[in-house]
């Protein structure tokens, strides 16, 4: 597979293959694509929680945030 192909490249290649296929086959598609998408998610998330101090961190703006005691985004930016 040749990684350098566009992103856009490659979503129409797949269309076409996928537009192929018989409904059977396609329900199997769908399925490795949702779990492909699944892991891509987890895999996120556990980079997250591999983060020194990251849980104890959301746990903390989580609480913040139910109390509502944030600020407002526009009072913080800075014009950068």
């Amino acid at each position: 597979m040749n990684i350098s192909k566009s992103k856009y490249k490659i979503l129409s290649e797949a269309e076409r293959r996928l537009k192929n296929l018989s409904p059977k086959r396609l329900i199997v598609a769908n399925d490795i694509l949702a779990y492909l998408e699944d892991r891509e998610s987890s895999d996120a998330s556990q980079e997250l929680l591999n983060l020194p101090g990251f849980e104890e961190a959301f746990r903390n703006a989580s609480q913040q945030a139910k109390k509502c005691e944030v600020i407002k985004f526009n009072r913080i930016r800075r014009n950068v």
